[in-house]
């Protein structure tokens, strides 16, 4: 109260701060003033997320595995597959594909060799493959002829052409296609000589033909390639220790047994490849088709990887360029598999760093400072050995890197092999696989994923790759870059010329002089009868590549640098 006219007297301002931060004023204040400071100096910086924990452990871990009557890729059994989901899911998730090329996941009930499982999450995987789900003739049904072989060196894989028309009509993986036509009618892309060295367009020199042209659906969901995510809505489960199952594209009588052929020569060299098997698959109510499954490179597939090792999947429209030091830049081109949350990208960036800024005299001198030259030298020679031009030097960019933690070095590891046997079987170890003639606009259905949501590019107009003719298709026309310093550099040098022929020669042996690629194929042969492919459609497919093994093999034997 006032002592003058008894009205209440208002607080004083040091009155209305609590007791306690009158007490502590100094160290509040001293606070406020610090933060002041470094919003006036750095207010406008940019702060990139580096990861300083050195922990190996992954947290996001598998807490209910599971089990089942035989294994999953299991190739000596049969397997059956099941979706049941609801109509109204998979026509609101279509129309969003239809509408944005957004591929979302929906619910779904899987029972997979006998075993019922609730709520798996499946989506579309592909990219042109899906086109024609769009009612976008812009490169539907991913129709893509084979190449022939242009001479190593220069940059190497260079671009891929622009211009031609693509195959016409289904054809089985493989399928030859005679005199520049395609098998299912139509005219093969480019026709006659393939660019670069004198290599052969599709249908040349005893190549397999192109990627196979997939007419699909909405209304034939069980030929759809799919996506199935075991833990898409129940966090930590797994099957069989799988979170993730992809099946691939080709359904019947156009199952990619070239890629199971790919899978199973890899298998056994010491070089990490994708489990596989062959099942049926049957969604609601419709009929049953048959289909390649495969493991796809996930979180278990790279804690699979021998060793302590973080991996990286390229992504189809990223780059390995060098783009600074902030980690974000990168997440475009890699998405990390595992140990997320306790590594992070800073040995991707400082590994495209050095590959950019190398002289050729450093590059011959360090490589195995950044790189276990040794495996580096066995993946290079597979891909040319399987005939394969969709490699980490390809459109697709279908490879994965892993760094091992305790040596510090990387490796290259290889995924997605469905444009395997196709091209030039006579090719040699300084010849490149390459696509011969044009390509239709979009993307091969070999490229990995693009990120959730993102539209298809049109490469119609891009630049061409550096590295000159020996970089180029025939055809003219904008294109498409493709080509990987890392690989072009390697195989440019004669450093490595040594360690490339020893791997190369070894790898020979393995698959074809040991007789091992035309045992597989009758392997192959019996689990598609096992699985119910119709036995003419069997003797097609197995015996063309067949034609192109007994090719390859032969065109080999006669190579002195391969037979030493």
């Amino acid at each position: 109260m006032s002592p003058v006219d008894g009205t209440p007297r208002r607080r004083r301002l040091r009155d209305r701060v609590p007791v306690r931060l009158r007490h502590h004023w100094k160290p509040a204040g001293a606070l406020c003033a610090g933060l002041a400071v470094m919003l006036y100096a750095f207010g406008d910086a940019r702060i990139s997320p580096y990861v300083t924990s050195s922990s190996r452990v992954e947290a996001d871990t598998i807490t209910e595995d599971v089990g089942g009557p035989v294994g999953l890729y299991d190739t000596s059994v049969r397997h059956s597959v099941q979706l049941e989901y609801k109509q109204t899911d998979f026509d609101k998730m279509m129309k969003e594909f239809k509408k944005d090329g957004t591929k979302d996941s929906i619910p779904a009930d899987l029972t997979i060799d006998g075993v019922y499982l609730t709520d798996v999450g499946i989506r579309l995987k592909g990219n042109s493959t899906l086109m024609s789900l769009r009612g976008n003739n812009r490169g539907s049904g991913g129709g893509m002829p084979a190449g022939g072989a242009g001479r190593r060196g220069g940059q190497g894989d260079g671009r891929m052409p622009g211009g031609g028309d693509a195959p016409g009509g289904a054809q089985p993986p493989g399928a030859p296609a005679d005199g520049g036509e395609a098998t299912g009618g139509g005219q093969a892309a480019g026709g006659g000589e393939a660019a670069g060295d004198g290599g052969a367009a599709a249908g040349g020199r005893g190549g397999g033909g192109g990627m196979t042209q997939y007419n699909l659906s909405a209304d034939k969901p069980e030929e759809l390639p799919w996506l199935i995510k075991i833990d898409e809505y129940v966090e930590g489960r797994a099957y069989q220790g799988e979170r993730e199952i992809s099946l691939r594209p080709g359904s019947n009588s156009q199952v990619p047994l070239n890629e199971a052929l790919a899978l199973s020569l890899i298998d056994g060299t010491g070089e990490p490849a994708e489990r596989y098997s062959l099942s049926t698959l049957k969604v609601n109510n419709r009929p049953t088709a048959v289909r390649l499954m495969v493991e796809n490179p996930d979180t278990e597939y790279a804690e699979a990887v021998e060793g302590e090792s973080v991996v990286y999947k390229a992504r189809a429209g990223g780059t390995f360029d060098y783009q600074g030091d902030d980690p974000s830049k990168y997440e475009t081109s890699f998405r990390q598999l595992n140990k997320v949350g306790s590594q992070d990208l800073e040995p991707v960036m400082k590994l495209t760093k050095w590959v950019e800024k190398a002289s050729d005299k450093e590059f011959a001198a360090d490589l195995d400072e950044y790189v276990d030259v040794d495996s580096f030298a066995h993946y290079v020679a597979a891909q040319n050995l399987l005939m394969n031009f969709d490699d980490m030097a390809g459109p697709g960019k279908n490879y994965l890197l892993g760094y091992d933690l305790n040596s510090k070095k990387f490796s290259v590891l290889g995924w997605d092999y469905n444009l395997t046997f196709s091209g030039d079987a006579t090719a040699g170890p300084d010849d490149r696989m390459s696509m011969g003639g044009g390509m239709p606009e979009g993307l091969p259905e070999g490229m990995p994923e693009l990120p959730e949501g993102a539209e298809m590019p049109d490469f119609g107009d891009m630049p061409d790759a550096p590295g000159g003719d020996a970089g180029k298709g025939g055809g003219g026309g904008g294109g498409m870059r493709s080509g990987h310093a890392l690989k072009e550099r390697f195989l440019k040098l004669d450093a490595f010329d040594a360690v490339y022929k020893k791997a190369y020669q070894d790898l020979y042996e393995k698959f074809y002089a040991s007789g091992k690629a035309t045992k597989t194929l009758d392997d192959l042969a019996e689990q598609a009868t096992r699985a119910g492919v119709p036995a003419k459609d069997i003797e097609s497919a197995v015996g063309t590549l067949r034609t192109t093994v007994t090719q390859r093999t032969t065109a080999l034997a006669k190579n002195k640098e391969v037979t030493g």
